[in-house]
């Protein structure tokens, strides 16, 4: 009786994880920092309130925003109190980084990383598996990255590291859904090929710029190459709704990491020029921001207990990106700073116009649910 008479009524809302957002708007606060330097970097006269905010700009996005991100999901799924130790550290060292604070941000940055390290240790603890193995080995990149950074390497000269812990990560949880599509061991063994050149590649970096660089690169092609032919998204794109949304941001995310992966492959380390230009941006806004734009609406739900629906408006900022990436990059390619000017804006424009998108759609499906 009990279960027929409450049928029909409206189930309670799950409480926004309110201790969650001090830990979320760090990350918020390294990404706006990083924006903002970003702008100057992009010749705009900008005033900046920091000069660390450009000199920051990598470290800023790839540490502070998203590995604050990244860290908080994990401590999350650990259900552990002590793990979101890595997420308020991550946020913390970003924040100090932005505010010129060099050697405390790296020393936090770095610690981040060594916490987030221990938290895939205690999950190895629940479980064991190849898709573990693989993000494991992108913290301990982000880790031995971070200590070369405090140790007086330029951001510039740990881009391979850095690059690794993001890739590994997400070819870890690429490899996780893969694994519960019943993939077969041998398939999977190409990833983990793949995974390895990566990560070795940025261990040869150190000592040896030029080879390290063509072997990550080469590692990131074959990435590429497996995740388009063995991850979920081929099937899933003939769909509808989320999981079509999400195909399609994980299969454009897919070819900009294989032109990332081919720039370095083909000219190793490039200097300050285009190249350079180009390959990253390729990789970590085309492929690692694809990735946040299809994750967002399954990872914010779980982090912060809000929800994120799906809605048509949301591929407005996913086709902004693209076409901001193919501007800047062939402004970088034919030496057309006015082109790679547009499309950084550009760019810049999509991550903001995908935060406003996500609350319309939010909005929209309320009034339309009835």
């Amino acid at each position: 009786m009990e279960k027929l008479e409450t049928r029909g009524r409206p189930r309670p809302r799950a409480r926004v994880a309110a201790h969650r957002l001090p830990l979320l708007a760090g990350a918020l606060l390294a990404l706006a920092a990083g924006l903002w330097g970003a702008l100057a970097l992009l010749g705009l006269d900008v005033p900046l309130p920091r000069a660390s905010f450009a000199r920051r700009h990598g470290a800023l996005m790839a540490l502070g925003f998203l590995g604050t991100l990244i860290s908080l999901e994990r401590a999350v799924a650990l259900g552990r109190p002590w793990a979101y130790a890595a997420p308020a550290l991550a946020g913390a060292g970003g924040l100090a980084a932005a505010l010129g604070l060099t050697l405390p941000g790296k020393f936090l940055l770095t610690a981040a990383g060594g916490w987030l390290i221990a938290i895939y240790v205690a999950v190895l603890g629940r479980r064991t598996g190849r898709d573990l193995a693989v993000q494991l080995s992108g913290a301990v990149a982000w880790y031995a990255g971070a200590l070369l950074w405090l140790g007086g390497r330029s951001v510039s000269e740990i881009v391979p590291w850095l690059a690794a812990f993001l890739i590994l990560t997400i070819a870890g949880e690429r490899l996780e859904l893969a694994r519960v599509a019943f993939l077969g061991r041998r398939a999977s063994d190409g990833l983990l090929v793949a995974a390895a050149l990566v990560g070795a590649g940025a261990a040869v970096s150190t000592a040896w710029p030029d080879p390290g660089w063509r072997l990550t690169g080469l590692g990131m092609v074959a990435l590429a190459v497996w995740l388009a032919v063995h991850d979920v998204a081929r099937g899933t794109v003939r769909g509808t709704g989320l999981p079509r949304f999400a195909a399609a941001c994980l299969l454009t995310g897919y070819a900009w990491l294989a032109v990332a992966g081919t720039i370095w492959l083909a000219a190793g380390r490039p200097g300050s020029g285009g190249l350079n230009d180009a390959a990253l941006h390729a990789v970590f806004l085309g492929f690692v921001m694809s990735m946040v734009f299809g994750h967002a609406p399954v990872i914010l739900p779980a982090v912060l207990r809000v929800r994120l629906p799906y809605h048509p408006v949301l591929y407005a900022p996913l086709a902004l990106l693209h076409v901001s990436l193919l501007v800047r990059v062939a402004g970088d390619l034919a030496g057309s700073a006015a082109a790679r000017t547009i499309g950084g804006v550009l760019g810049e424009a999509s991550l903001l116009l995908f935060g406003a998108c996500a609350v319309a759609a939010s909005r929209l499906l309320r009034r339309e649910s009835p």
